[in-house]
């Protein structure tokens, strides 16, 4: 009996002696083409050298009171206590707030409407398609200069004929209307873009469900309200991503158009760093405004896509 047992036992294998047995990756064996390396590594060099060696010499630069040449000492938060201290900064900062505001309304409102317009059923569809475009292929430079002129001749020339007091005077020269030009630009030019995007999410919707919507008496109001509108919420959330990044570092518009005035009354932040950091002997204090523009522009689109991401599922 007692032999048996052991015997039996000695048969089952032991836990404890059981091979320990490493997980092998999938991937451990597969073999990469040297090819791939060549590809990504020096682009990926080029890269860092350009943009992020760059960036981390202008944190650097940022406490120092360097003027872009010659020696420089280090002065600590001296530029960045300097800054919330500036009024100049400060009135930057507020109107490139709003006309970011203005432009990123008025081109996804726009840019909605021209989607669901171009995506129905009418005529010459493919010919509006390539017109509404055309705008943001041309330069920002070229084009502000052409809408310069009109807003400094044939408008106003058009205004006193018909006799409109506000319209008589250029825009550009006044302190209260300068902004409107440049907002009116800067959405011309970025309604193209947007359309396309929000024409790509409206191509992803099934025909059919409008089809059913059809059947229950759904109006085009809750049509739009409804399905369409949920349903291209990731595009909207891009949208607006990207058109707001893209106002608040309007530039172009304001150095065609006012170069800044009248009386520094539209210059934008990216516009006084260009000015004053470049032109200006002020290079340490404007990057340090760099940096801090930096920081702001990632906070916004950081709590819009937070935002607006848990809003895109139907």
């Amino acid at each position: 009996m007692t032999t048996a047992t052991a015997s039996r036992a000695a048969s089952k294998p032991s836990k404890t002696s059981k091979p320990n047995k490493k997980k092998v990756s999938a991937f451990s064996d597969r073999k990469v083409d040297r090819a791939y390396y060549w590809m990504t590594v020096p682009a990926a060099l080029i890269f860092a050298f350009f943009l992020y060696w760059p960036f981390l010499q202008g944190i650097m630069y940022s406490f120092t009171n360097s003027q872009g040449y010659g020696d420089y000492q280090f002065i600590g938060l001296k530029n960045y206590i300097a800054l919330f201290q500036d009024g100049r900064v400060g009135h930057a900062y507020l109107f490139t707030f709003l006309i970011a505001i203005a432009i990123t309304v008025g081109i996804n409102l726009i840019a909605m409407f021209l989607a669901v317009a171009l995506n129905g059923k009418i005529a010459f569809k493919n010919g509006f398609r390539a017109i509404y475009f055309i705008p943001y292929t041309l330069s920002v430079l070229v084009i502000g200069y052409v809408f310069k002129y009109i807003f400094m001749t044939p408008l106003p020339a058009l205004g006193k004929a018909l006799g409109i007091k506000w319209l008589s005077e250029s825009m550009l020269t006044s302190d209260t209307l300068a902004w409107f030009p440049i907002v009116f630009l800067a959405i011309w030019q970025g309604v193209a873009y947007s359309t396309l995007l929000y024409l790509a999410g409206l191509q992803t919707i099934d025909a059919e469900i409008y089809e059913a919507a059809a059947l229950d008496g759904v109006n085009a109001w809750q049509n739009f309200w409804k399905i369409t509108f949920p349903m291209i919420g990731p595009f909207f959330t891009i949208n607006l991503v990207l058109s707001m990044k893209n106002a608040l570092s309007t530039f172009d518009q304001v150095v065609a158009l006012t170069g800044g005035g009248p009386n520094s009354k539209t210059e934008t932040v990216t516009y006084l760093i260009f000015k004053g950091g470049l032109t200006g002997g002020e290079y340490a204090y404007q990057t340090a405004n760099a940096v801090l523009f930096f920081i702001v522009l990632a906070i916004i689109a950081f709590v819009q896509l937070k935002f607006f991401s848990g809003k895109e599922e139907v």
